[in-house]
């Protein structure tokens, strides 16, 4: 008896040592795989706003003055749109085809991923898989897009674990936001803007079913490399859609017989596009207003896209037609409005030639163009624009200014030596009202760069920039009023946070009005029978300069209308000389024809100054000899005057 104790007794320490021993060895299989399976998972977030940032590489967006997308940097992302925001049928187009028990499930589609395992069986390969919505957002912005048994335990774990932190409008907003869809486009935003030249709020079914189409293979499907196959895609999402109710089958049979084509050259990348040097220099503003790292900016900038367009056209076509024979290579255009904003600035002929933005890097010499601040400082010191001067051969400490035609005229008025560009008027009237003036007034009208301290100043012989000098002669459009060229409206990043927003600052006072108008009108002669002639516009007043530096480096035209100041630089980067161009020449022409386009919708207004009164050389001729007379007869009163005052008896 005892003996079969023993045994029974054995018998069942066997039966549980081999129970323990199994569970133990379940419980260290069980806590392997665990390990194995879990020990690097990330910790889902809580919050859906740390998911809005995560894994976007370094975009920036160039916006026009519209908000309309001009070129983009980097991948190209777009402000985030709420679900309520978008068509129904473009949330229903996505369900339909990515995960049409969205709202069923808790980030796991278990009947989905049993359907998948079956069809994959049968098939004997891969034909169908079983992630949710969910799942794909963990896996792009959370886990690496690796592919095994093990990374989509992972997927599933994270999506739960999601699913429980967040709501089905934040994941779904997610991943329509962040999705990527082919093209360097990140989120249903960039890619209808990409893609349709539109916004995702504005998008049909047909559009929709396309863009539905995409996550499966957004670089096989690209549907500006390969609309056979998007199209192809797309029609099966059409007839998902029919299938979960969301749409009925006589618009499932009228979708299917128009299907969506993209709209081509909606979004131009910046490195190969005409906005490249605005886009150097919007980047440029941006950085110095908003110092902070942001990874995605968003800068919407003044500019006016078929303004600029135009103004890139108007330089490439004069250059290609007459640069050989002038020896001109290279040129640039900036253009104003009255409050500063730049509407168009055009660095160069090709950007993807050369990224040097000649509009504001170009120091270089303005000649002629120079000489409304010298004159403005003499007006501001007390001259009148009829008052004598003299057109002579003339020695300043050992310098001999020459005219460019190299003649003298004699006596002349001061309207008459602008207009003409008399180089030993500007130097002699610079000389008595001192460099140090000239160089304040150019201070206060917007010159930035510096000016040296030499009588040569007053023909244009410092450097300066044609952003610089175009925003100079907008004080004297503007009354006398200074306002600091701008291009940057706003800075935000892709989210929308706005980071930097323009605001409108008083001007600043330069000049006196009374000074601005006598520029004015000196200007407006230099149109109607000065050196400008060829600027000029055949439905409104202009006023304007011509420049040419020395041994024709330069050539320059910058003026304005009621509307607006445009500066136009033409010449060569490596300073050699073009072929006897003048402002007068190629630049008033290019600038007349690009001022007509852009003004050809503006009503004509009349400028604020009045304009000259037209006169003949002989006219001119008697103006200066009375003007000599009158001052004459003024110093021989004073002469007269200081004698009989017994203040002056000594």
């Amino acid at each position: 008896m005892a003996e079969r104790d023993r045994r029974e007794s054995r018998k069942r320490l066997i039966f549980w040592g081999g129970i323990a021993t199994t569970t133990a060895a379940l419980l260290i299989s069980a806590i392997w795989f665990w390990h194995w399976a879990f020990h690097d998972l990330p910790t889902a977030p809580d919050d859906a706003a740390s998911l809005w940032s995560t894994r976007r590489d370094p975009s920036v967006t160039l916006q026009d003055r519209q908000g309309e997308v001009l070129a983009v940097r980097g991948p190209l992302y777009a402000p985030a749109v709420a679900l309520d925001s978008l068509p129904e049928h473009t949330v229903h187009a996505f369900l339909a085809i990515e995960d049409r028990r969205f709202y069923e499930h808790d980030g796991i589609d278990r009947r989905g991923i049993a359907r998948a395992l079956w069809r994959n069986f049968r098939a004997g390969q891969t034909v169908q898989g079983g992630s949710t919505i969910t799942m794909q957002l963990v896996k792009n912005l959370i886990l690496t897009p690796e592919r095994s048994i093990r990374r989509k335990l992972q997927e599933m774990r994270l999506a739960r674990a999601l699913e429980r932190h967040l709501t089905k409008t934040e994941i779904l907003e997610l991943y329509l936001n962040r999705i990527y869809l082919g093209a360097n486009a990140y989120g249903i935003e960039a890619a209808a803007r990409r893609y349709f030249d539109k916004s995702a709020s504005e998008l049909t079914l047909t559009e929709s079913a396309l863009l539905a189409a995409l996550p499966k293979a957004p670089s096989r499907l690209d549907p500006t490399a390969n609309l056979a196959a998007a199209q192809q895609r797309a029609a099966r999402v059409i007839a998902a859609m029919a299938d979960a109710g969301y749409i009925t089958e006589a618009e499932a049979i009228g979708a299917l017989a128009l299907p969506a084509e993209p709209v081509p050259g909606t979004i131009i990348p910046a490195v190969a596009s005409r906005y490249g040097h605005v886009f150097d220099y919007a980047i440029a503003e941006a950085r110095r207003l908003v110092p902070e790292d942001i990874p995605d900016l968003v800068i919407r900038t003044t500019i006016d896209r078929e303004m600029l367009e135009e103004g890139q056209a108007v330089l490439n076509a004069f250059i290609a037609e007459e640069g050989e024979t002038s020896q001109i290579r290279e040129g640039a255009i900036v253009v104003l409005e009255p409050d500063g904003a730049i509407r168009s600035m055009v660095g160069g002929r090709e950007y993807v030639d050369s990224q040097f933005n000649r509009a504001v890097q170009a120091q270089r010499q303005p000649g002629s163009a120079f000489k409304p601040i010298v004159f403005a400082a003499a007006v501001e010191a007390g001259a009148d624009p009829s008052m004598a001067v003299w057109d002579e051969p003339i020695d300043l400490e050992g310098w001999s200014p020459q005219n460019f035609s190299g003649n003298y005229r004699g006596m002349i008025t001061l309207q008459d030596a602008l207009k003409r560009s008399i180089n030993t008027v500007a130097a002699q009237i610079a000389d008595e009202i001192g460099i140090p003036a000239v160089i304040d007034m150019g201070r206060r009208m917007g010159i930035r760069s510096d000016l040296p301290n030499l009588p040569a100043l007053a023909l244009g012989a410092g450097e300066v920039n044609l952003l610089e000098l175009t925003g100079a002669y907008a004080t004297i459009a503007n009354e006398g009023e200074r306002q600091r060229p701008y291009l940057v409206l706003s800075v935000s990043n892709s989210l929308g946070d706005e980071l930097y927003r323009h605001s409108d600052t008083p001007p600043v006072r330069a000049m006196s009005v009374e000074t601005a108008h006598a520029m004015s009108t000196m200007m407006q002669d230099v149109i109607l029978s000065g050196t400008g002639r060829r600027a000029a516009l055949s439905d409104r007043q202009v006023a304007g300069k011509t420049g040419t530096s020395q041994s024709f480096r330069d050539a320059w035209f910058i003026g304005f209308t009621a509307d607006y100041t445009a500066g136009v630089w033409v010449g060569n980067d490596d300073d050699s000389p073009m072929n006897e161009v003048t402002g007068g020449g190629l630049p008033a022409r290019i600038w007349q024809d690009y001022m007509t386009r852009i003004h050809a919708d503006r009503p004509a207004r009349a400028l604020s100054a009045n304009a000259p009164r037209v006169r003949t050389e002989r006219e001119d001729r008697l103006a200066a000899f009375y003007s000599e007379l009158s001052g004459l007869f003024s110093d021989v009163l004073e002469d007269g005057a200081a004698v009989d005052d017994p203040s002056m008896d000594r």
